[in-house]
């Protein structure tokens, strides 16, 4: 008998914004660090680099009280490093980042894929995004919360930017 994985996630959103401001909060330091993470969690990117091959380094700190305390509990540093690749890119178009999950306690390392489409829609934009399965059930869940929590950052920062 042969186990079926789990079909990747899907994360579809417009945005009142352009591909090329989508695309940058992506692949720019600033970008990133701008959104990246669920509520309660920032990132501070120390390489980024948007190509196929390309590293994406950074550190994923818990901030808010209630997360502080769950890694704590949860037998984690409230700080961890995180890396992965870009492993594919075209520019406006798509990406695929590959993340090295290797801070989980007792679970060893492994990789983890997402990957993202941009559309241009009139005014709007179009971001699709894939997650692939983790390797339990326990973290795709997760990270599906953390994936949905930090998709709500976007559209008051994408607003606070065109407010400028």
């Amino acid at each position: 008998m042969t186990l079926k994985t789990p079909p990747a996630a899907t994360f579809e959103r417009r945005y009142q914004a352009s591909v090329a401001e989508l695309w940058a909060l992506w692949t720019t330091k600033e970008g990133f660090e701008s959104w990246w993470g669920p509520q309660g969690f920032r990132v501070v990117v120390h390489r980024i680099e948007p190509r196929a091959g390309g590293a994406l380094v950074y550190d994923m700190i818990a901030v808010g009280a209630q997360e502080i305390a769950y890694m704590k509990n949860a037998g984690m540093a409230v700080s961890h490093g995180t890396h992965g690749t870009f492993a594919d890119v075209v520019r406006h178009r798509h990406l695929e980042l590959v993340h090295v999950i290797d801070f989980v306690p007792g679970l060893p390392a492994y990789e983890h894929r997402m990957r993202v489409e941009f559309f241009a829609e009139g005014r709007q934009a179009r971001m699709i995004i894939q997650v692939e399965p983790h390797s339990t059930t326990q973290w795709t869940q997760a990270s599906l919360a953390g994936m949905e929590s930090q998709l709500t950052k976007l559209p008051a920062l994408l607003g606070a930017r065109a407010a400028r």
